[in-house]
């Protein structure tokens, strides 16, 4: 999948879309921002960064679902809110946002 402006492209973005809805603490997906990681591979630094909230780099693997490489720095992952909130507080962490899917709509 290719980066866009802002770190999503349309197919990116479908692939993301929530996957459960509801309850205050069920996972959904967020789009984690980060620093550009210096001397480190993204990938290698997305899921340390990860695993440091969900404890384990087995458990960072299974959470994360794409890597924003190009146009941003930063992956996507199921998290519960409280993830979120001690995800939002790490070291290189610049923000956490919900994964949002649009439709496009053709004439």
């Amino acid at each position: 999948m290719a980066d866009a402006i802002g770190g999503r492209s349309a197919s990116a973005a479908a692939a993301t879309a929530t996957a459960e809805g509801g309850g205050g603490s069920a996972a959904a997906v967020q789009i984690v921002y980060v620093e550009k990681p210096e001397g480190e591979e993204p990938e290698a630094y997305h899921i340390r960064t990860l695993a440091s909230v969900l404890g384990s780099e087995e458990a960072a693997k299974e959470a994360l679902i794409y890597h924003y490489k190009t146009a941003a720095s930063g992956f996507s992952a199921k998290l519960t809110p409280d993830q979120v909130a001690e995800i939002s507080k790490k070291p290189g962490v610049l923000q956490v946002v919900p994964s949002r899917t649009y439709q496009l709509h053709s004439a």
